[in-house]
């Protein structure tokens, strides 16, 4: 049966901009090129956020990839209504080709999920495969880059590159309200295991600070391309000294940075320039999909705002619900 399911009109989408699209359409990837002859009905997302890219564009694949978090469809509250009463096989865990099989898709999207070669030639054997590009290895694929691949892939590249613009016409319009911020730095960082470490520029959690108009730190700049974060010393939390600092988390602020025992001497958490990014909007900004930006960008300006005025003052809200604020 077909599965695919149209966005309400209510999220802007129109049952024109789905159009018809020639096939077949052709990817070069990781392990080659796959071809596909024909509009695909029955689709498995394997990329860890492949599925919000999907809904997206109005379709609901037949079978998603499970990531994190406590939700048992595997999507996360942005994106969740777009299902509707569908419910997709959820695939938890290793690759298994049987469940797969059992799915009968005509189409394997594979973008930013690690798949190894041989992965890759057994689900060859059950669909044809999209996986990323060889510039952007095996995770690093920007967003509208992913998005741009699956809409072509489900013969929806219209309408991706019309959420694309949506997106980017969201964020000039952000940088143009805050003129200020182009001359200010700003950090996402987090906490693992009791050690601090940044995002770096390449990051989607890094991205999107600069994509509102803010500067990375020269010295973090000079790590780019080396990984998607940096591990930092409890000694030494200079890196993280900017004009706005993202703490991206989940678990509860002052619990997460209570390890940190240089932290209150920082200039960011002197003057309050400390942003908490709770369990809903790191997932978020992890996810950094066409759903979950504009999650990020509703919400997201106005603690900026709060933070980068330098004035403790000016009380961040997601740093005083957390226990961080100054």
């Amino acid at each position: 049966m077909r599965r695919i399911y149209a966005l309400p009109l209510a999220l802007g989408v129109s049952p024109g901009l789905a159009g018809a699209q020639d096939f077949p359409q052709s990817f070069a990837h990781l392990y080659g090129e796959t071809i596909l002859e024909a509009q695909p009905e029955r689709v498995v997302s394997l990329g860890y956020v492949g599925h919000d890219h999907l809904l997206a564009l109005g379709m609901v694949p037949v079978g998603l990839r499970y990531w994190y978090g406590p939700y048992a469809s595997g999507v996360w509250p942005w994106a969740s209504p777009l299902l509707g009463e569908a419910r997709p096989v959820v695939l938890r865990g290793e690759i298994s080709f049987e469940r797969i099989a059992l799915l009968e898709p005509d189409l394997i999207l594979a973008v930013s999920s690690g798949i190894g070669a041989q992965d890759y030639r057994m689900l060859s054997r059950i669909a044809p495969v999209v996986a990323s590009e060889a510039a952007y290895g095996d995770y690093n694929t920007p967003w509208e880059v992913q998005l741009a691949t699956i809409g072509r892939a489900v013969g929806r590249e219209a309408k991706a590159r019309g959420l694309i613009e949506e997106i980017h016409a969201q964020m000039r319009e952000i940088r143009a309200a805050h003129p200020e911020w182009a001359d200010m730095t700003a950090v996402a960082a987090s906490v693992f295991g009791g050690e601090p470490a940044v995002f770096l520029p390449g990051d989607a959690r890094a991205d999107l600070l600069t994509s509102l108009g803010f500067q990375t730190p020269p010295a973090l700049e000079a790590h780019r391309g080396e990984g998607f974060f940096l591990p930092l010393s409890a000694e030494d939390l200079a890196p993280l000294d900017a004009d706005v600092l993202l703490w991206v988390g989940g678990t509860p602020g002052g619990e997460a940075l209570a390890a940190l025992k240089l932290r209150p001497g920082m200039r960011a958490a002197r003057e309050g320039r400390e942003i908490w990014a709770d369990e809903i909007m790191a997932g978020a900004l992890g996810h950094a999909t066409p759903l979950s930006l504009p999650f990020v960008l509703e919400r997201l300006p106005a603690e900026i705002e709060a933070a980068a005025d330098g004035d403790p003052a000016t009380k961040v809200p997601s740093a005083v619900a957390a226990g961080i604020a100054p």
